[in-house]
C-alpha cells in the first residue's frame, strides 16, 4: 500500500486542486521556448521585441545614476496604483492616440498581461462568456480559461472584427440565454493576425458594445509601431466610459521591466487596484522609475521610430521569403506590429508539422493556439520581430522544405496528418 493521498502516483494532489487548475493547459508558445531560443533554430514563433535596437548602455548609465541617487526609493515597496510620476508620463503616451484621462484614471500593472488577469479577476464567474476576434490572443485566453469563462469567437478580415458578425454573435448568445460579460479586442496590428481595425469600423464597434451594455477590453501593446502611418485613435478616446484600455512598455521599451497599465473607468479603476494589491502588493518601484528615468531623460518617441524602421525592414523580409519560397500558402502584409498570419496551402496541418519544422530548424507557432477551442489547425503565425532579416529569409526557406515535403505527402497518400498526442513534442534538430 503507497502512503500517497488518493490521486495518482505521478500527482498524488490532483484531487485537491480546484476545477479552475484542471482546467489549465500549457501555453503552445512557451513549449516552444526551449527549443526555439537554441541558436541553430531560426525562431519566427515567439513575439520578442528587438532588444538590441535600443541604446543599452545609456539606459544602464540611467539606471545607475536611479540607484545612486534614489535607491532607497527605487528599491522600496510604493503604491498598490503605481508611481504617481510615471502615471503622469503615461497620459503623454496614449495622447498619441487621443486618448484623454486623469493619471488617477491609471493602474500600473506587472506588464498588460497582468492587468488583463485582474479584469478577468473582476468580472469574470465560471460559465460566463467572452467575445473576442478569430484568431485571439493567446495569453488572453489562457487567462479567460483560468477563470472558466467560455470564449465566442467572431470572425475578422483585412479591416479587423466585422460588425455585422459581432451583431449576429450577441443576438446568438442572447436568444441562448448567454450574457456576455465584455468583449475582448486587439486593434492594432493584432496578435495574431497582423490585422488592424479600420477607421471606419471602430466608432461602429464601439456603438454596438455602449447600445448592448457590453464593455470593451481594448488591448494595445502593439499602437505605435506603425510602418508607414501616425497611430489611430483608440477605441477608448471614442467612449471612456466603455472601455478598458490596456497599455505597455514591453514592446516599445522591453519586456523585462514587466510594466503596463490599465486605464478604466473610475468605480472599475478602485476594483482593479484591490484585486493587484491582493495579487502582489504592488508593482516594481525599480522598473517603474526606470522607465519614467528613461522617459524624461531619453528621445522615446525618436527610439520607437527606430523600433518603426527596424521592424518594417523585418517585415519586408519575411514577405519577400513567403513570396520567394512558398507561394502556394497565402497571408496577410502587416501594417505595423510583428506578425503575419499565414494560411496553409490545402490538407497541411500547423500543429501536427510543427515538430518535423523544429527538426527542419525553423519553429513557429500553431493556429490552433490562438483558438479557444482548437480551430486553426490550417494556419499559422509568423513573427519577424526579432531576427535579423537574413535570419528570417533563412527561416522561411528552411520552413519551404517542410511544406513541400508535406505536399508530397498529401499527393502521395491524400494526407500529411500523422497519429499521436494532442500534445506537441519537439525532436531534438538534426545539426548535420
Amino acid at each position: 500500500m503507497s502512503d500517497q493521498p488518493e490521486g495518482t502516483r505521478l500527482d498524488p494532489w490532483l484531487d485537491s486542486y480546484a476545477a479552475r487548475a484542471l482546467g489549465m493547459k500549457a501555453s503552445e508558445i512557451r513549449a516552444l521556448f526551449a527549443v526555439a531560443n537554441r541558436p541553430e533554430v531560426v525562431s519566427l514563433a515567439g513575439g520578442m521585441p528587438f532588444i538590441g535596437g535600443l541604446p543599452l548602455e545609456e539606459i544602464g548609465e540611467l539606471i545607475k545614476r536611479l540607484i545612486i541617487e534614489r535607491g532607497e526609493v527605487a528599491l522600496q515597496y510604493g503604491s498598490g496604483q503605481g508611481d504617481q510620476g510615471l502615471r503622469e508620463q503615461i497620459l503623454d503616451v496614449m495622447r498619441l492616440e487621443g486618448v484623454t484621462a486623469h493619471p488617477d484614471d491609471i493602474v500600473v500593472t506587472t506588464g498588460s498581461q497582468q492587468a488583463l488577469d485582474l479584469v478577468a479577476k473582476i468580472f469574470l464567474n465560471p460559465g460566463d462568456v467572452v467575445v473576442a476576434e478569430a484568431p485571439s490572443y493567446v495569453g488572453a485566453l489562457g487567462v479567460f480559461r483560468a477563470y472558466e469563462a467560455d470564449v465566442e469567437h467572431v470572425p475578422m478580415d483585412a479591416d479587423g472584427i466585422i460588425p455585422s458578425a459581432l451583431e449576429e454573435a450577441l443576438d446568438r448568445l442572447k436568444a441562448e440565454g448567454r450574457p456576455v460579460k465584455f468583449l475582448y479586442l486587439v486593434p492594432n496590428f493584432h496578435n495574431p493576425a497582423g490585422v488592424t481595425l479600420s477607421m471606419d469600423r471602430r466608432p461602429q464597434i464601439v456603438e454596438i458594445a455602449r447600445r448592448r451594455g457590453i464593455l470593451v477590453i481594448e488591448d494595445n501593446p502593439y499602437g505605435l509601431l506603425g510602418f508607414d502611418s501616425e497611430p489611430l485613435p483608440a477605441m477608448h478616446s471614442l467612449n471612456p466610459e466603455g472601455v478598458i484600455y490596456l497599455g505597455s512598455f514591453s514592446k516599445t521599451l522591453g519586456p523585462g521591466f514587466r510594466i503596463g497599465w490599465a486605464v478604466a473607468p473610475h468605480a472599475v479603476k478602485e476594483k482593479l487596484v484591490l484585486a493587484s494589491e491582493s495579487a502582489i502588493l504592488c508593482p516594481s518601484n525599480a522598473s517603474q522609475l526606470a522607465i519614467s528615468t528613461y522617459l524624461d531623460h531619453h528621445d522615446w518617441l525618436g527610439q520607437i521610430k527606430k523600433f518603426r524602421e527596424q521592424y518594417r525592414e523585418r517585415r519586408d523580409a519575411i514577405i519577400s521569403g513567403l513570396e520567394e519560397h512558398i507561394p502556394e500558402a497565402s497571408w496577410n502584409v502587416p501594417a505595423g506590429g510583428f506578425y503575419t498570419w499565414v494560411k496553409l496551402p490545402e490538407g497541411l496541418d500547423s500543429k501536427s508539422m510543427l515538430p518535423r519544422a523544429v527538426t527542419a530548424r525553423v519553429a513557429y507557432v500553431p493556429g490552433t493556439a490562438f483558438y479557444y477551442h482548437g480551430q486553426g489547425a490550417d494556419h499559422m503565425r509568423l513573427s519577424f520581430c526579432y531576427p535579423t532579416p537574413e535570419r528570417i529569409l533563412e527561416g522561411v526557406r528552411r520552413l519551404a522544405t517542410v511544406i513541400e515535403s508535406e505536399l508530397e505527402l498529401v499527393e502521395t497518400f491524400g494526407t500529411a496528418t500523422r497519429p499521436g498526442p494532442d500534445t506537441v513534442s519537439f525532436p531534438a534538430p538534426d545539426l548535420a
